[in-house]
């Protein structure tokens, strides 16, 4: 390898050039590369939503669910798990496809199979909406509408027809149909007691509506030379027109529409409210998809909404709300001042070590050139710029200036044994070239561990991992090119004055840090001498740290990720099942009342409800939501600066709780990177209770509800599935509807029209000629005419023998449904959900595993009982992490046999590990910080650093003992003269990462666990390289070193 330095002095400008394709091409990478705040998380999911307005969840269930679920079970290949969520009138089913699964091929094969099976679903039914899910596509700005004057209905169609497709312009948008307002309709409002009169029924009305307010063809008519289009009347252009139709010829007596119904231009009965600082809204989500850089879309969105503004109606507001790219845009302008400040102060302890600003120029300038061509790799690899490749070209700056620094270093070394400018150059770069390509290798091995992590862990660590593979690798490269090349064109003077020859500020500070950096190195040769002539004791010291190191970890917890503070909460809030959406409204503005009392106002930037169910389901499908029916909904509320967004969400717990006794609170991620990180669940802890035995689950589902709140830590425990909603059932009387000449059909085609309208079975349709927008015309009787039991028996059912009213076909009694039913591979399921507060994940995990195993025995045979969630992630993530790490040390530990062709040698330099993990325990506990897995990544970079500098000090000593010393000399000089570049290594790696470590700024609380492993691992194994390791190996090799026996061999220790 020490050819390369040759080349590289011998074509330097094929260098240079070399550098500027790295500028431009970096350069370009930089500016055009998608910014986000984490890769692309590419998980196969493809969802399925059917609706089938006024179906109970119960019959949907059994009816649509089910089978959809068995079809498609059987038609999409590769699917790992189908889980499905069934609510009144809808239900999403999602194919959790295998990774290697092609999405589009999946979709293809979900909509031929839900196709295929539409005959033998109910009358009417249309075909699902059938689209790829990801539980990366979050809300990254939502626009809510309001107006002072405006109807909700205006707002409603505004959101729809208006800014959804504005916005669904912009590239890397997904927009959900919008929440709140009120779809418009023309209603036509049923009379009970006319149509009693008339002794009709809301069937008869449906029926008239469908066939005089119909779309059909009419064709043309050629007269003459003119070949005329013909146009008929068939759906009058003004819905006033509707009240004219014609229903039922009594006696030679019409009776029209007007007799029957009021037409008017109304809105769908409402199940779902939005309000925005208390005011009416409608609010219309903007998810991103795709790899697009959320900053882009952002902008983008912005400026669409600017144009929507100028084409509004008056009166119409427009206001973009919770938006992402704040958080996104701190967070990783954070990263990147840590990033400098980072290398600013590397720079500066360089040239306290070397005393040179040309030889610091000629360190830093290998660190922008490795970062652009590392970006370059990553871009090519279709990767973004976020905080993981961000925060792993950080990390890789101490690695990057080590390999320039010390090659400068040893230069420095050989031109000071007086040998000539150019050889110094060759010998200093050649000298270390192997112990270079061995560090690199073993800093590229550790992080291939992190190859075998799945899931969502596996997307968000590969490209962190990669970033500093490729830094280290061209840091490697240009090493042994570029520095050579500007040693020789700018540092000839200064290897020429030496240590005695320079002059200036710079170098009179230089001068005076040397001579204390000397007299430290006096006693730490003293101190080393003593540890290599008494190795017993060291080896005791270093077992009794090593042992009671091991007892900090059981009081460091874990955790998947660091809580990051985003200054925002989403509240849920449950009321009693079954509660109307005007009450759920009324007990939301109660909550926003002690809200707005426990959060003084001015530290308040705006509060968002969202309560029930989106009046198009299709909503459902891109959400996280647990709303479950117009009783519940959420509140979502933006903090400003200065307060601690966990502190607050502890406060609104407690108090709400003692407020209000009667409903139900819990906490779902609010921020996105929550949000990403749970995966669509609601909470990071879920235990999934699922099998044929209904009754006995929902049994231990409950008790385990009672278990889980006594753990410590545990919080928001609750069952999802809500099984308590309140339902009228009506049992007819099949032999008196014979009798009166009637049939099941009869009577629910009435009961439908009345009660919930004749949209789903039987439609018809109104075209606005203003907008040209399409709207239902809806008969139905208005709810406030069905206020009691009696108002719903005396509903008229139309007989031959004349109407009948309804109680008098079969009695109407009580009873209690399920709100909600999920399904886990067809089985059904209970969730019990948990979050985690003031105690880390893996410790409440941990508990709620040991219940989980305990209730396991509860089950019936064929039922199952899991855990599921971030929890599960974080139990699998460390698990994989510590296998791939063990098989990273072992091939580590065989890739230094090979290079030094010994197997103690090899053992000797990875004794330094033990000292490294000892320090990143105590790094963690010190700080308070949890095992997670950024502060895995930096343990990992730390075990590679400390086996980097174990490689020089041991490389040297056999260097001293082939010369013909002893290797208690050996040792001693190989810790004396190594002394400076692995203090210059070492500290360099923890004075950048000290920014870091400090977690200051806006997400600064996600890379900090990071920084603090890495200052604490690389603190103690420092020591044990430069005292532990020269003691091992003076010991060890007092022998020496071996020598070749027989020539076949090679050699033999």
């Amino acid at each position: 390898m020490g050819r390369i330095a040759v080349f590289a002095l011998r074509f330097a400008p094929t260098v240079m050039v070399g550098v500027l394709l790295i500028l431009f091409f970096g350069l370009g990478a930089a500016l055009t590369a998608p910014v986000d705040i984490f890769p692309n998380i590419d998980i196969p999911v493809v969802s399925v939503i059917w609706s089938y307005g006024g179906l109970s969840c119960e019959d949907f269930e059994r009816r649509i669910t089910t089978f959809s679920e068995v079809s498609l079970s059987t038609a999409v290949n590769d699917v790992k798990s189908i889980q499905s969520t069934t609510y009144d009138g809808m239900a999403i089913v999602r194919l959790y496809l295998q990774p290697e699964a092609k999405v589009e091929t999946a979709i293809a094969q979900a909509t031929a199979s839900s196709q295929s099976v539409l005959k033998r679903l109910p009358p009417g039914i249309t075909p699902p909406v059938v689209v790829r899910y990801s539980a990366a596509s979050v809300p990254i700005i939502q626009l809510a509408l309001t107006s002072p004057v405006l109807p909700e209905s205006a707002l409603y169609d505004f959101g729809l027809f208006r800014a959804r497709q504005g916005l669904s312009a912009v590239r890397g948008t997904t927009v959900p149909p919008p929440y709140g307002g009120r779809v418009r309709q023309i209603r036509v409002d049923l009379d009970t007691k006319a149509l009693q009169a008339h002794h009709l029924s809301a069937r008869d009305i449906n029926t008239s509506l469908a066939l005089q307010n119909l779309v059909a063809p009419s064709g043309r008519a050629k007269i003459g030379d003119i070949d005329y289009r013909l146009l008929m009347n068939n759906s009058p252009s003004q819905f006033a027109s509707l009240e004219e139709i014609p229903v039922a010829n009594q006696n030679g007596r019409l009776v029209f529409l007007r007799d029957l119904a009021q037409v008017h231009d109304g809105g769908m009965i409402q199940t779902n409210t939005v309000r925005a600082d208390g005011s009416r809204s409608v609010l219309v989500t903007v998810l991103k998809n795709g790899a697009e850089s959320t900053l882009t879309i952002v902008d983008h969105v912005l400026d669409t909404i600017r144009d929507l503004q100028k084409a509004a109606p008056k009166g119409l507001n427009l206001k973009p709300l919770f938006d992402q790219s704040v958080f996104v845009r701190a967070a990783l302008s954070n990263v990147l001042h840590e990033g400098a400040l980072a290398g600013l102060l590397t720079g500066a302890l360089i040239l306290l070590f070397l005393g040179s600003w040309r030889s610091t120029l000629v360190v830093l300038a290998s660190i922008p050139l490795a970062l652009l061509s590392a970006l370059v790799m990553l871009r090519a690899g279709g990767n973004t710029l976020n905080i993981m490749t961000l925060g792993g070209l950080s990390l890789a700056i101490g690695i990057l200036v080590d390999d320039a620094t010390v090659t400068i270093e040893n230069i420095h070394r050989n031109a000071a044994m007086g040998k000539p400018f150019v050889q110094a150059i060759l010998d200093g770069a050649k000298q270390i070239a192997s112990p270079a390509f061995t560090v690199m290798m073993c800093i590229c091995i550790v992080f291939a561990s992190v190859t075998l992590l799945d899931g969502a862990s596996y997307f968000l660590f590969v490209p962190f991992a990669l970033s500093v593979v490729f830094s280290v690798f061209m840091s490697f490269v240009l090493s042994r090119t570029l520095v050579p090349v500007l040693v020789y064109k700018f540092l000839e003077k200064d290897l020429q004055h030496g240590e005695e020859g320079g002059h200036g500020l710079i170098w009179a500070v230089h001068h005076r840090f040397n001579q204390g950096f000397e007299r430290f190195r006096e006693a730490y040769s003293s101190l080393l001498w003593v540890c290599l002539n008494h190795p017993g004791l060291v080896s005791s010291l270093t077992a009794a740290f090593l042992l009671g190191s091991l007892g900090l970890l059981n009081f460091i917890g874990r955790d998947f990720f660091p809580t990051v503070d985003a200054g925002q909460f989403r509240l849920h809030v449950k009321c009693p099942a079954g509660t109307r959406l005007e009450s759920a409204e009324r007990w939301f503005s109660q909550v926003e009342g002690e809200l707005r009392r426990i959060i003084p106002p001015q530290q308040m930037s705006l509060m968002l409800d969202n309560i029930g169910l989106p009046a198009d389901s299709t909503s459902m499908a891109f959400s996280d939501s647990t709303t479950l029916d117009t009783s519940d909904g959420e509140i979502l509320v933006s903090l400003k600066k200065g307060l601690s967004t966990p502190e607050v969400m502890r406060k609104v717990r407690l108090e709400l709780h003692q407020k209000f006794p009667d409903l139900s609170f819990y906490f779902q991620p609010a921020d996105m990177v929550g949000q990403i990180l749970n995966a669509g669940l609601p909470s990071p802890i879920d235990v999934r209770i699922s099998g044929k035995d209904r009754d006995n689950n929902l049994q231990v589902a409950r008790a385990l509800v009672r278990s889980i709140r006594q753990i410590p830590g545990a919080v928001d425990v609750r069952l999802h599935q809500e099984t308590g909603a309140p339902a009228l059932a009506m049992e007819s009387d099949r032999t008196l509807l014979a009798m009166q000449g009637l049939t099941q059909r009869n009577l629910a085609d009435d009961v439908l029209v009345a009660v919930s309208s004749n949209q789903q079975v039987s439609p018809t349709y109104w075209v606005d000629p203003k907008s040209g927008n399409t709207y239902f015309v809806v008969a139905q009787t208005p709810q406030v005419q069905l206020d009691s039991l009696d108002a719903l028996r005396r509903l008229s059912v139309s007989t031959p023998q004349g109407d009948q009213m309804l109680g008098n076909l079969g009695s109407i009694s009580r009873r209690q449904t399920p709100a909600v039913i999920s399904h886990l591979n067809i089985q059904p399921t209970y969730d019990v959900f948990a979050n985690v507060d003031e105690r880390d994940l893996g410790a409440v995990g941990s508990e709620v595993n040991k219940l989980v195993a305990q209730y396991r025995s509860k089950l019936k045979p064929g039922n199952k009982i899991m855990v599921q969630g971030l929890v599960e992630q974080l139990d699998t993530t460390f698990a994989h992490l510590g296998m791939g790490f063990v098989v990273a040390l072992v091939l580590v530990f065989l890739l230094l046999v090979v290079n030094f062709q010994s197997w103690v040698d090899a053992g000797i330099i990875v004794m330094a590990l033990p000292g490294a993990a000892s320090g990143i325990l105590w790094g963690l506990y010190v700080t308070h910080t949890n095992f997670s897995v950024p502060s895995l990544m930096g343990a990992i970079l730390s075990l590679g650093v400390a086996t980097a500098n174990s490689v020089l000090v041991i490389a040297f000593a056999r260097e001293e003992m082939q010369r013909g010393v002893d290797s208690l000399e050996a040792a001693y000089q190989a810790g004396r003269i190594r002394l400076r570049p692995v203090l210059m290594t070492a500290l360099a790696m923890i004075v950048g990462m000290v920014p870091m470590a400090m977690g200051l700024g806006e997400g600064g609380e996600q890379n900090a666990p990071l920084g603090r492993a890495v200052i604490g691992g690389l603190t103690v194994a420092t020591v044990f390289t430069l005292l532990f390791v020269p003691t091992l190996f003076a010991r060890l090799r007092r022998h020496g070193l071996g020598q070749a026996e027989d020539p076949t061999l090679g050699y033999q220790e």
